[in-house]
């Protein structure tokens, strides 16, 4: 499955722990060509010199802002001369009732698992439209199709992401560029980490606790979408534990 992957220029967005971390060490591991983007620089670097990358192959990005998710595709660029893929995997999922008005949380998912998907795109689009090839990836989650009582901002987002994807999938045809959704179910990562009403944290903590899945399994996903020849368009991958019933 690497064949498809060696020496692909990819930028990988939220890069620094859970899935994103999990990814590029899949992706090196197949011979990619990395540029890692996250906020925490510490976790970069180290990430970055276990898999013996380059000094230049990561940059600090806050997705909320759009000129450092450009600075990241622009790095990766004058690192590489290209860019193949981009993974837009950066997220927030702190779930908690509507009614308890959590304003500050709701517009945090908006910016970043909305917007930052979006500054994302904005990024490479000129990039892979001048190339005539180039693979966008969206991370959504099984709640971009199932909703249920304290998850209906994330769920908003994660539906919207979707909606952008399939949008964009039309979009880019003659381009030659390629589109795929990656929406998963419980899979290991630090969103938990993100809830911050106290309740609710700990039956989605204990709830992952009993069901998630390795965040190698996302990896493992992204990677087979990447791996497959050129005209073969990816477009959605849902995947779930075996045993979670939502």
């Amino acid at each position: 499955m690497s064949e498809n992957i060696k020496d692909k220029v990819v930028v990988i967005v939220g890069a620094s722990s859970g899935l994103g971390e999990a990814l590029a060490r899949r992706l090196a591991k197949d011979g990619a060509k990395l540029m890692l983007g996250a906020r925490r620089t510490d976790r970069l670097a180290k990430i970055a010199a276990e898999l013996q990358l380059s000094e230049e192959a990561y940059l600090k990005t806050d997705v909320v802002d759009p000129e450092q998710v450009q600075a990241l595709v622009d790095k990766a660029v004058a690192l590489y001369g290209r860019i193949d893929v981009i993974v837009n995997n950066a997220g927030l999922m702190p779930h908690s009732l509507l009614g308890r008005r959590q304003l500050n949380d709701w517009n945090a998912m908006i910016d970043i698992n909305l917007r930052g998907v979006l500054h994302g795109i904005a990024a490479v689009l000129p990039y892979m439209q001048e190339q005539k090839s180039g693979h966008i990836i969206n991370t959504s989650s099984v709640a971009g199709h199932k909703v249920r009582a304290g998850s209906a901002v994330y769920a908003a987002t994660k539906t919207a992401v979707r909606v952008i994807s399939e949008g964009l999938r039309q979009e880019v045809k003659p381009y030659n560029i390629r589109t795929t959704i990656i929406s998963p179910g419980a899979v290991q990562s630090e969103l938990v980490d993100s809830i911050t009403d106290a309740d609710v944290a700990k039956g989605t903590r204990d709830y992952y606790d009993n069901f998630a899945i390795s965040a190698e399994s996302f990896a493992n996903v992204v990677a087979f979408a990447i791996s497959q020849p050129e005209d073969v368009d990816i477009n959605e991958i849902l995947f779930r534990p075996t045993k979670q019933e939502l």
